[in-house]
């Protein structure tokens, strides 16, 4: 690990595996979590060949903490000063969840600079709540709701995320306490700024500015981020393909973790 420091002098920390790799894959997080989310991937794609670039956000693992900057343009030019520090060129960029909106913003405040194909996984895009015109996702109350308690009960929110709403799947009481530990980790601040983003943010302008190969992966039991925005985001983003599995919920990458495995890494290969 080690940090890059971005335009507003916060330190994100970057984790770069296999830097000679035939091919870079950058993955980025989603909300309240942290790089490690993607642990099961990681060895995957390194066993393949594969450099692997993860980054936290902002507020999250073992980045900074700013009491402010937790807009999608911000965290988008968070991954832009990454990706510069670090000279990638032609890569797969993937994001789950807020990471997911995060790395549209990316695709169209910077051109889809040194992009190659784009992966969303289970993507809060391009708004994870219901506006005027855009009757999709949750409701701003249910949001304001999760918002409170994040001020005045992480710990609460943390267990009822990973324990009732991440898996449709049957998985171990372990692996919920993992999952548990690694949104744990991060800040309250970034926890309350970042969940206030996912509630205001609009992306739609976002989904047109892809021009590169994009697949979306997500669960049909996902109960965080619905079906109708996937859906929205294969109708907008020309091209694209939509895999959706039937037995995931919004823990995609972990919830049929074999057949998420052999679909992402298709999706990485460009098949």
């Amino acid at each position: 690990m080690y940090f890059v420091k971005v335009s507003d002098d916060v330190n994100i920390a970057v984790y770069d595996y296999n830097p000679k790799g035939k091919k870079t894959v950058v993955l980025i997080h989603g909300w309240p979590l942290s790089n490690l989310m993607y642990e099961y991937q990681l060895e995957m794609l390194l066993s393949c060949g594969y450099r692997v670039v993860t980054m936290d956000l902002r507020g999250f693992g073992n980045s900074d903490v700013p009491s402010c900057g937790y807009s999608y343009d911000q965290m988008a030019d968070d991954i832009y000063r990454v990706v510069c520090a670090l000279r990638l060129n032609r890569f797969v960029l993937t994001g789950f969840s807020m990471g997911g909106a995060i790395v549209l913003r990316y695709m169209r405040k910077y051109q889809g600079y040194g992009v190659d194909r784009l992966i969303l996984l289970a993507a809060a895009a391009p708004c994870w709540t219901q506006r005027e015109g855009f009757p999709y996702g949750l409701t701003r109350e249910y949001v304001n709701s999760l918002i409170r308690l994040a001020c005045t009960d992480r710990p609460k929110l943390v267990w009822e995320f990973s324990h009732e709403q991440l898996f449709a799947s049957c998985q171990s009481e372990q692996i919920k306490n993992w999952f548990e530990d690694i949104a744990l980790s991060a800040s309250g601040i970034g926890t309350v700024q970042a969940a206030i983003s996912l509630r205001d943010e609009d992306g739609r302008s976002d989904l047109a500015a892809v021009k590169v190969p994009t697949v979306i992966i997500h669960g049909v039991k996902d109960v965080v981020v619905s079906n109708q925005l996937a859906e929205y985001q294969h109708r907008a983003i020309s091209g694209s393909c939509l895999y959706q599995l039937e037995n995931s919920g919004h823990g995609i990458v972990y919830d049929e973790l074999e057949r998420f495995n052999d679909l992402f890494f298709m999706a990485v290969e460009g098949k």
